[in-house]
């Protein structure tokens, strides 16, 4: 093994404040940083005075090729430090296959723990903390997110998405209708900013009040978890059942993915099959 290291550092998610001691050693002893975004990298070692080292870009576009590298130069002996716009790598962020490739190679990889958007939103939710599922984003197309959430109805701890603002209510909508309206929730904005907001209600009550008015900052949205297992759905009875009071194969289909978190495209073709026997 070489003596070179990848170091994975958080970095804050709002306030420049919330960084380690340790991670702002290291951030000036590398001799490269492997940064989302290279401008937030230079502001938060600008802020700090911290004396930058080589950065370089490395997000989704172009993680793929810069990931050889990065290994490359940890491989012959380099301390590289990688960081993501704001809080830690690899969680809704790129740096997983940087990770995953210096591990495969051997190489050393010192994570160096500090701000995480996912940790703070939920230990200041009030809601249970003992057993939770990070989700991140929620697929944009409807089916996928549809089938997604229909699978988490019966999951029992609290449920935690990020999700971008513009999408906020559409996602809180089809949650409402996937988990129940009454189910507890939160949504929390601009975490360790100026602007910080909790909001707490129903998600049938954040659904309609984000309906139209989307809102501001970076947001995560949090679910209680479900207390009692769903009855099990008999797919097919259901399907006739609709089809009998006459909604059609794709209006079942995203009703059901929602419900059972089956996938709607197999739901839509029973639907077809069993409207075709009828005939």
């Amino acid at each position: 093994m070489s003596a070179g290291v990848l170091y994975v550092v958080a970095t804050p998610i709002g306030n420049l404040e919330d960084i380690t001691l340790r991670a702002l050693r290291i951030l000036g002893e590398v001799s490269l940083i492997a940064a989302e975004d290279t401008r937030a990298a230079r502001h938060l070692l600008d802020h700090h005075r911290v004396a930058a080292p080589k950065i370089v870009s490395c997000f989704e576009g172009n993680e793929a090729e810069r990931t050889a590298e990065i290994v490359r130069r940890v491989a012959e002996g380099e301390r590289v430090a990688l960081v993501s716009e704001a809080g830690t790598p690899g969680i809704s962020d790129p740096g997983t296959r940087v990770i995953a490739a210096a591990r495969a190679a051997g190489l050393r990889v010192e994570v160096i723990p500090g701000a995480a958007a996912v940790v703070a939103a939920l230990v200041g939710s009030g809601l249970p903390t003992d057993r939770f599922t990070f989700v991140g984003f929620p697929p944009r197309h409807e089916g996928p997110r549809q089938e997604l959430f229909g699978s988490l109805r019966a999951t029992p701890g609290t449920l935690v998405f990020y999700e971008a603002p513009g999408r906020v209510g559409e996602t809180l909508a089809d949650l409402a209708a996937a988990l129940g309206s009454d189910r507890p929730a939160q949504v929390a904005r601009e975490l360790t900013k100026l602007y910080e907001e909790r909001i707490d209600g129903t998600l049938g009550a954040l659904a309609e009040r984000y309906a139209t008015e989307a809102p501001r900052g970076e947001c995560v949205v949090l679910v209680s978890g479900a207390t009692l297992q769903p009855a099990e759905i008999d797919l097919e009875a259901e399907v006739r059942a609709r089809l009998a009071k006459g909604e059609g194969p794709k209006e079942i289909a995203a009703a059901l993915a929602l419900a059972t978190g089956r996938r709607r495209r197999d739901i839509y073709q029973l639907a077809v099959a069993l409207r075709g026997s009828r005939i």
